[in-house]
Order: structure tokens, then C-alpha cells, then sequence
């Protein structure tokens, strides 16, 4: 006899973890699978999430939306989870010059960008850091210990009796027309959140998930304190001197290995940004599900809508899967809109 849940979730990233939280809240019942994978995009990130971003340093696209949801989700999960994982703090981007301190200075005036500005310096704040010019701490910024949130909601979920510690076997799948069936369970519907792994699915590999490989250092050495510093490389505390370095972008490199030229790359840029010595302590590597325009993508399948995907979360993960996992969960739900530059109906369906 199967056992009825309402959804089955297929992975426990960031992007299942924040699904099952948010029907866990609804009050919905569920089951996830998901095996382990060290090398998951999720399980390597330094966990940052920052609303000002990229080589020209503008607002991330739903800034205001996801930044004031992220700073209520994470503080509940904890204390669901009992377990301290969010830090959220300022994040200095040291100026290289005289030219990017004025046009900081003109951006502060900006209505968009000023609630997003706690503080801009003309001199130097942190001892360590290689900032003659100042810099600019970018508020509402901070980080996760993403291994703690992710083992957090895991425990949660065993607790629960809502997860199972194995693959997700695609032929086991018997989707129809009003529910779906696999391995014991009854369900409403199932949800692939299952990052770069997608491209191998038979029902969602034509979504076009790009593999974009990163690679992370840990190092040790010198410092300047609990800061989180952004320029060039992002460097995150982890507490006794060690950081967290990175992070590189490989569309072209998908060898599940680290490599010297990700190594050197991370140094070199690291050099730029730190005046004082430091060695390698670890290197890391995780391949992280994008897209060609940097959007999520959310949405069931064309010819069986019990089938839905969440994925694409790219490089913003931690800022982007709570409120898209809220978004997600109010459509199925609450049969909400979704943003058409998140559907899935975006893509052409290739059978």
C-alpha cells in the first residue's frame, strides 16, 4: 500500500531545503530524497549573499524583494533547526582608485542604491586589506555556513520521518494525469531540485541548466577580523585566521577535480586585494546550475504538470532560493502567477 504525501521533493540544496521548509510551514506533507554529494554547488559555497554584485558592482534583479525575505527566513530556520548559521554583516569592497571613490559618492544620492549603502570611506578601514583609496561597505549583505543550514534542515527533515537518504531512480517514476508514484509513495506532484544533475533527466534534460564549475581556497594567515571582503575574490571568515577564497567561473572546465590554474587564478587575484602572508589550506570544486540569462527557472513539465522544476540558481543561491522557494510554493498552493522571467514556458519543450 503506498504511503500518500502530499509533494515529493527530489534533492535537500539550497534549493530543496528552502521547498521543503516553506510546505513544511504550509503545512503540507512530504518526502525528500537526496544522497549525499560532497562536491554539490551547495555543499562548497562560501555561502555569501550580497545585493550589489558583478564587474560594474549594480543591484542584484530583485533586490529589494529577496534581500528582505532572506533576513526573515534564515533567523526562523534557526530556530527551527537550533543551530547558528547566519551571519549577516556589512561587505567592503575596497576602491582601486580615486575615480571609483567619486562615483560611489555621486551613487550614494541614488534612491535605488542608498538603502543599499551603510558606509563609504575615503581611507583606509581594514588593516590587511590593500585599500588606500577606502572603500564602501554594501549593507544588508552578509553569509551563511551553508554545510550547517543544509545538515540543520536535514535533521529536521530525518526528525520528521520526511527524508530518505538514497538516489532518486528515474524509472521508478509512474507520473499520470492526477498524481505521481515512486517507490512506496502516492504524491500531488514531484520536484526536481536537483541542480546540474537535470541535464541527465528525462523529463527536464531540454531545459537548457548550464554547468558552471567553481573552484574555493582555504586559507590561512595574517587577517583583518570577522570582515567579509569582496573585491575581485570574495573572502570569508571561518574564524582562527583561515578564510574562505573564491570564487572562480568555468563555463568550459567540467573535470570533477580541482585544478593549478584555478589555484593560481584565486591566488593571483587574492594578491591584489591582501597585504599579508597566507598559505593553502584546502581547495575545493562544485559545478553550479545557471542560465544564459541568469534567471531561475520554475515550472512543470509540458505534458505532465505533476512533474515541477526548481533550478538554476547559479552563483546567487543563498540570496535567491528563499524567495523563489516561497514563489514556487505559493504557485503551486495558492495557484499564484509566476514572473514570466522565471517560467519554465520560456524554453522551447523538445520532446
Amino acid at each position: 500500500m503506498s504511503k500518500k504525501v502530499d509533494y515529493i521533493i527530489i534533492g535537500q540544496g539550497l534549493a530543496g531545503s528552502a521547498v521543503a521548509l516553506h510546505l513544511l510551514n504550509m503545512g503540507k506533507r512530504m518526502v525528500v530524497f537526496d544522497a549525499y554529494f560532497k562536491n554539490s554547488a551547495s555543499q562548497i559555497a562560501a555561502g555569501l549573499f550580497n545585493p550589489i554584485t558583478g564587474k560594474n558592482m549594480v543591484k542584484t534583479w530583485l533586490a529589494d524583494e529577496m534581500f528582505t525575505y532572506l533576513h526573515e527566513f534564515y533567523p526562523m530556520v534557526e530556530v527551527l533547526t537550533n543551530r547558528k548559521f547566519f551571519f549577516p554583516q556589512p561587505i567592503y569592497h575596497p576602491f582601486s582608485s580615486v575615480k571609483e571613490q567619486n562615483e560611489w559618492m555621486a551613487r550614494s544620492s541614488d534612491p535605488g542604491v542608498k538603502d543599499y549603502i551603510a558606509e563609504i570611506s575615503t581611507h583606509s578601514q581594514l588593516n590587511g586589506i590593500k585599500d588606500d583609496f577606502g572603500g564602501v561597505m554594501i549593507a544588508k549583505g552578509g553569509y551563511i555556513d551553508t554545510k550547517k543550514y543544509l545538515a540543520g534542515v536535514r535533521s529536521l527533515l530525518l526528525e520528521k520521518e520526511a527524508l530518505v537518504e538514497e538516489l532518486f531512480i528515474e524509472e521508478d517514476l509512474q507520473p499520470s494525469s492526477d498524481r505521481v508514484e515512486y517507490r512506496g509513495y502516492e504524491a500531488e506532484g514531484i520536484i526536481f531540485c536537483t541542480g546540474t544533475q537535470s541535464l541527465e533527466n528525462k523529463w527536464f534534460g531540454w531545459v537548457p541548466i548550464i554547468s558552471l564549475k567553481g573552484e574555493t581556497l582555504t586559507v590561512k594567515g595574517g587577517g583583518f577580523g570577522n570582515h567579509v571582503v569582496n573585491r575581485g575574490v570574495y573572502i570569508v571568515p571561518q574564524g582562527d585566521s583561515v578564510y574562505n577564497v573564491g570564487a572562480t567561473y568555468q563555463f568550459r572546465d567540467t573535470t570533477p577535480a580541482i585544478s593549478n590554474s584555478a589555484k593560481e587564478e584565486l591566488i593571483e587575484k587574492l594578491k591584489m586585494v591582501v597585504d599579508f602572508d597566507f598559505e593553502i589550506v584546502g581547495q575545493d570544486w562544485g559545478m553550479r546550475p545557471t542560465t544564459h540569462d541568469r534567471r531561475v527557472v520554475i515550472g512543470s513539465h509540458p505534458k505532465f504538470d505533476r512533474l515541477v522544476f526548481f533550478n538554476g540558481l547559479g552563483t546567487k543561491g543563498v540570496s535567491i532560493s528563499p524567495y523563489f522557494a516561497k514563489v514556487l510554493a505559493e504557485w503551486l498552493e495558492d495557484k499564484k502567477q509566476l514572473n514570466k522571467e522565471v517560467d519554465i514556458n520560456r524554453y522551447k519543450f523538445v520532446n
